[in-house]
């Protein structure tokens, strides 16, 4: 058995980000690019204007003069604009040549005979006009590389013409629940069964890091049918097993991952929950090892382990991370709290907006009822540490990727 620490070193040394591969501009959302992005154009592309009212020239301070067209987003001017004549123009509408600014319509009123009265005769040069590439130029880098897709950064990539990215994909996780005593959640249990909640609950933590999970058939406790799925499970990014990892008659993973050709680099952490934790790879020729996590079976020490290792993980595969590591954060203890001598522990707590930190009534890595209300996994040191209400502790939010 190692410790908590050995046990993120070893899975660090094995993560590494995903290759980068060319996607259509729309599939890229909540993705990290993988080179800088240039414009193809001037932005704005031409002097655009920023108000609606009438281009106007420099020097010219007579109070009427005569509308020549008018110009909405979307046209090209004709004419020149000089001393004693204006152009109607649109937000957003390019304004002709010559123009030195923009009257606002609500400084003006037209007369008949397309005529215009100003109420403002000598605007600034620049009034209320954007020169063409002031925001950005042809060529220039627009988005750097290892930024993520969000809502405004696809507007920009979308304003600079990038129809095809290149980005680092989404990690793909297949999820292999095993257990003779599990039933479907629209089943009702028989004598000696139990519904199969970490099926569901993997695949959505899995969601929630913005990855794609595969749920593979649930297993029966059988060797050959064990190694089957383990090696359709390799062909996804990462491969997450739901029990069979202690020592029972039937914990019958550690030889199906063997027989599957998994190559163990641990077993067993000094923590609780998650002490059964299982970690390997699954060498692939000319590419990094597929990453095989066997999670314990009880839930909650399965979904601590999940938080814990699998979704730092996730976060390093999809480039949103360039490092191994996890987001503690510091909370302040509402109550004394105290653990028993050995093995590391992460408690189910809430943490509150003004910091302050609850322990869950929780009853143990089984009770996924006591860990509903929680938002985090308070770290409690072993070999029997103390602590008063009011001491800080450090916490685990219990949240998906963090870029989200």
């Amino acid at each position: 058995m190692i410790s908590f620490e050995q046990a993120l070193e070893h899975v660090a040394e094995q993560v590494a980000t995903l290759a980068t591969q060319r996607v259509r501009l729309r599939d890229s959302m909540g993705l990290v690019l993988g080179d800088d992005v240039t414009s193809d154009v001037d932005s704005p592309p031409y002097n655009k204007s920023l108000m609606d009212g009438y281009a106007v020239a420099a020097g010219d301070t007579s109070a009427e003069r005569k509308i020549v067209e008018r110009i909405m987003a979307g046209d090209v001017p004709r004419y020149a604009i000089r001393p004693g004549i204006v152009t109607q123009v649109m937000t957003g509408a390019p304004v002709p040549d010559g123009t030195a600014a923009v009257v606002p319509v609500e400084r003006t009123s037209e007369l008949p005979d397309d005529q215009l009265h100003l109420d403002w005769v000598d605007p600034a040069v620049g009034t209320n006009v954007q020169p063409q590439g002031s925001l950005s130029r042809k060529g220039q880098t627009v988005v750097t590389a290892g930024t993520r897709v969000a809502p405004h950064v696809m507007g920009a990539l979308a304003e600079a013409g990038a129809a095809v990215v290149q980005v680092v994909p989404r990690p793909t996780v297949a999820i292999l629940v095993t257990g003779n005593e599990l039933v479907s959640v629209d089943e009702r249990p028989d004598p000696g069964q139990i519904r199969d909640a970490n099926g569901p609950m993997l695949r959505t933590a899995v969601s929630e890091c913005d990855a794609t999970p595969y749920l593979l058939p649930r297993s029966m406790d059988d060797l050959d049918e064990l190694t089957r799925l383990v090696a359709a499970g390799l062909e996804a990014d990462v491969l997450l097993v739901s029990g069979g990892m202690s020592v029972g008659v039937k914990d019958l993973m550690p030889q199906a991952f063997a027989e599957a050709g998994v190559e163990r680099v641990f077993h067993r952490v000094s923590i609780k929950p998650g002490r059964p934790l299982w970690f390997g790879i699954a060498p692939r020729q000319s590419e990094r090892p597929r990453l095989v996590f066997g999670l314990p079976g009880n839930p909650v020490s399965g979904l601590a382990c999940f938080h814990l290792f699998v979704r730092p993980t996730l976060e390093v595969l999809a480039g949103r991370s360039s490092r191994f590591e996890l987001p503690w954060q510091r909370g302040r203890l509402t109550q004394p709290l105290s653990s028993g001598p050995g093995r590391e522990g992460f408690r189910p707590a809430v943490l509150a907006c003004s910091g302050e930190v609850t322990p869950c009534n929780w009853q143990g890595s089984a009770d996924l009822a006591g860990m509903v209300a929680a938002n985090c996994l308070l770290r409690v040191p072993g070999a029997g540490a103390a602590f008063s209400a009011g001491d800080w502790v450090d916490l685990l939010p219990l949240g998906g990727s963090r870029g989200q």
